[in-house]
């Protein structure tokens, strides 16, 4: 193949150790940093004997990591140098610190926040989990997410959604309830839903167990809320965009009540009707009140 202008260089260029002669001896090891050096052939090498260039082939030949000379030097002798030129479309082995990420040939974003893949691309470290939607609350009554208008689908997309609800403060003696929405409506009525909650309760030195059941949502906080402690939790629903399915959720939580008890229960219920449009849910301030603040975020589980 020919080239316009300078032809590329190719190979791995080194130049031997030095090598003492021996007196009548005519072959010698070479060796590149104390290690063994071995050229392709005799051809591939520029050797100076005495200050004059050897002629491969004949005055010189190799086998392995020994060069032997046509005749046995002596004393006196001198190898100025060997210097292997390198093996034909062998680049050899790169300094430490000398290959750049604009020199690799795979596909993607080369950044701190990716990493090569066995396919020879780049690509971000995937947590399973993708973020639909956050909300911060500030005094309203209800945090909703539904389809439609709010661009916050529940559907075949993800079989899973998760949603984390974190320092949620409500007025005392109000309560958080958990709803689901079909075709954009929330489901409320009054044995709608079955729930089973069990956990701990009572004072932080004599918790008990206990179980309960909401006839009318999903799950909800025990009631009486400390207004200075945050409630905090998070839901896993279930059968979401499937057809005639029955939304089930379950999750975790924590507060403390007005008279200093504790709560920390594990919960886990379902809609009782199956339907076709279940797109979503909300969380309410069942006491009438609002949700003074918190923040909500929205998962899809792949």
């Amino acid at each position: 193949m020919s080239y316009i202008g300078t032809a590329p260089t190719i190979g791995n260029f080194q130049v031997c150790d030095a090598i003492s002669t021996v007196n009548g001896q005519a072959s010698y090891t070479m060796l590149v940093g104390g290690v063994n050096a071995t050229p392709q052939s005799a051809n591939h090498m520029l050797v100076s004997l005495n200050g004059i260039l050897q002629k491969a082939g004949s005055s010189f030949t190799v086998s392995g990591s020994t060069i032997t000379f046509a005749s046995n030097l002596v004393t006196g002798d001198v190898i100025d140098f060997i210097q292997i030129l390198g093996n034909v479309l062998d680049l050899g082995v790169p300094s430490d610190a000398t290959v750049s990420l604009a020199k690799l040939t795979a596909t993607g974003t080369k950044d701190a926040t990716t990493f090569l893949r066995g396919d020879n691309s780049f690509a971000t470290p995937d947590s399973g989990l993708t973020l639909i939607k956050e909300t911060n609350a500030s005094n309203v009554s209800a945090v909703t997410f539904v389809d439609g208008t709010n661009s916050v689908v529940f559907d075949s997309t993800y079989k899973v959604y998760f949603c984390t609800f974190t320092n949620i403060l409500l007025a005392s003696d109000e309560e958080l309830f958990l709803r689901i929405l079909s075709g954009g409506s929330t489901q409320s009525g009054s044995t709608s839903y079955w729930t089973g909650l069990y956990g701990t309760y009572g004072s932080p030195t004599s918790p008990n167990a206990f179980n309960d059941r909401y006839e009318n949502a999903l799950w909800g906080s025990p009631g009486d809320v400390e207004s200075t402690i945050p409630v905090s939790g998070y839901v896993y629903f279930y059968n979401v965009g499937q057809s005639s399915a029955y939304p089930m959720a379950m999750g975790q939580m924590f507060m403390q009540r007005s008279n200093g008890n504790h709560y920390a229960m594990n919960f886990s219920g379902y809609y009782k009707t199956a339907i076709s449009n279940f797109d979503g849910f909300t969380l309410t301030n069942n006491g009438g009140g609002n949700i003074s603040s918190g923040n909500f975020k929205l998962y899809g589980v792949k």
